[in-house]
């Protein structure tokens, strides 16, 4: 860990990636297009190859992985992914590497990130939870936002690999912290999801042209970048998942384990819930075909 820090030319740093699905693959781009070697794993070994056309070695194992990184990022879809890393013969755990960062990008529960801060500190390595807000577009762009809890000395050791994915790397707290902001966060994404579906219904329902309102939106005070996102979705009829409904619904119950039970939350687990069974590979707009 002492060494990271003092490393004066942090371009030595050896870095690490598990995980290569929608947002793992150009957040993982980033960190090569800056420069960093990057060692990557998946478990389906052809999501491997865009990075490795762009320079990524590629390990077997995730216990290889860090044996031969100093900071290793994972993004899985839950917290069972995130224990199958960790465990067995061949997982992060299985040896002895006194100094590794592990930097877990994922949304999970803040009690996975505190059970796994603990062990990787039982054997000298570091653990963070950075979660990310924001989606394809913005991992692509380097545009991400990060939200980080974990130790204050493996956050500076981690910070200028995170800033290679994101316009803004925060340090909130402890262990778990940075899940907790997540959860609450992609709470009110929801919210906002299932609310600007609902609009489009009633518009539609009224001969308003779904164009002309979000225009109208586009212009006015509720103006941002997540409604024009899936306001061009829904007006292309593109369902295509950027992010899953299932995995909003995934977030909405973790959120619920964590005391979320407002009059809204409960809403919109109910309704992203009811829509899953039918739309939840899609993209989470798709909660407007549950509505309709």
């Amino acid at each position: 860990m002492v060494n990271l820090i003092k490393n004066k030319d942090m371009k030595n740093t050896r870095a690490g990636w598990i995980g290569l699905g929608n947002m793992g693959v150009p957040m993982a781009g980033q960190v090569l297009n800056k420069g960093y070697s990057l060692t990557v794993y998946n478990r389906t070994l052809s999501k491997t190859e865009p990075l490795v056309a762009q320079g990524a070695k590629v390990a077997g194992t995730p216990g290889e992985l860090i044996a031969a990184t100093d900071i290793v990022f994972l993004m899985v879809s839950d917290d069972h992914a995130v224990a199958s890393l960790f465990e067995g013969a061949d997982g992060l755990l299985s040896k002895e590497l006194h100094g590794k960062v592990i930097v877990n990008m994922s949304t999970v529960s803040p009690a996975i990130s505190i059970k796994m801060a603990a062990a990787c500190s039982a054997v000298g390595i570091e653990y963070l939870d950075a979660p990310v807000s924001g989606s394809v577009k913005q991992a692509t762009d380097g545009q991400l936002v990060i939200m980080v809890g974990g130790e204050e000395q493996a956050f500076h050791a981690a910070e200028p690999l995170l800033s290679c994915m994101g316009k803004l790397v925060m340090h909130l707290g402890a262990s778990g912290i940075g899940n907790k902001a997540k959860l609450a966060i992609n709470t009110l994404l929801a919210i906002y999801t299932e609310g600007l579906a609902e609009i489009v219904t009633f518009s539609r329902k009224h001969q308003i042209n779904t164009e002309d309102l979000l225009t109208l939106l586009g212009n006015g005070a509720l103006s941002n970048v997540f409604t024009k996102i899936k306001g061009d979705a829904l007006l292309n009829d593109n369902y295509q998942a950027a992010f899953a409904l299932k995995h909003m619904v995934k977030d909405l119950n973790l959120a619920k384990d964590e005391g979320m039970d407002t009059p809204l939350a409960r809403t919109a687990l109910e309704t992203f819930k009811s829509a899953a069974a039918a739309f939840g590979e899609e993209d989470v707009i798709a909660v407007i075909k549950q509505l309709g």
